[in-house]
């Protein structure tokens, strides 16, 4: 089977999960009262980000999961909720999404605005303390950048995977992550489904995002194993 078989049978698997959950969710409009699993795999779209060799519709563009080490807590829905904001848009925290953080300087990038704390420190409190400047103002600073995130990944559809599987690297969780990542990148591959020149990935000041054609950091240069795809047909 070639890279391609394997993406066609990986979206026909994204359609009968989509089926089975009754539709992609956007994730502004999600909260903590859905009947969420405790632990799964998401997989993220993108309006006007289409599939062009391996069939039609979205292409995914963000594949994730959580509670990759053995003491983590992280249920899923805590973690869609860092990646969506609070519930109104109106706050984020970029320094505890990935997702965030490379969207945030991607959206900077592509309106020509530069914010110099955007991804310093690992809390805005030490970015403060790093930069010589006063944690509000430093805060405020950050805030409509921050919103203009939430809108952009709260527009994104979604859908899920509960895999109840406990927290730690070798988890089930894991397996189907790095391996669909690796499966949909075309880093250092011929291109499968590329995403389109209009693509805000492609204004990511991360490589691998604009190489992979996804907004992720990890795993993209990884090989995958095509018998992951009978693994994820069962779970679904």
């Amino acid at each position: 089977m070639s890279r391609l078989d394997d993406l066609i049978s990986f979206y026909g698997l994204l359609e009968a999960l989509e089926s089975k959950q009754g539709g992609r969710r956007n994730l502004a409009l999600c909260n903590g009262r859905m009947r969420w699993p405790d632990q799964g795999v998401y997989f993220f779209f993108e309006k006007e980000e289409c599939r062009s060799d391996s069939g039609s519709g979205l292409r995914v563009v963000r594949v994730g999961t959580h509670a990759l080490t053995a003491t983590s807590k992280t249920s899923l829905w805590k973690r869609l909720s860092q990646h969506r904001g609070n519930a109104n848009g109106q706050r984020g925290n970029h320094r505890g999404s990935i997702f965030r953080l490379l969207v945030g300087k991607a959206l900077q990038t592509r309106d020509s605005e530069t914010i110099s704390s955007w991804g310093i420190s690992e809390s805005a409190s030490a970015a403060a303390t790093k930069l010589g400047v006063h944690h509000e103002h430093l805060k405020a600073q950050e805030m409509e950048a921050e919103r203009a995130v939430s809108r952009a990944i709260g527009e994104m559809p979604f859908i899920w995977l509960g895999i109840n599987d406990s927290p730690g690297p070798d988890s089930l969780r894991g397996y189907v992550e790095r391996n669909a990542i690796a499966l949909l990148s075309n880093a250092g591959r011929t291109p499968l489904d590329p995403p389109s020149k209009s693509w805000l990935g492609q204004y990511c000041d991360r490589k691998k995002v604009r190489e992979s054609g996804l907004w992720n950091n990890r795993h993209i240069d990884d090989t995958y194993d095509p018998d992951f795809l009978d693994k994820f047909s069962s779970l679904i």
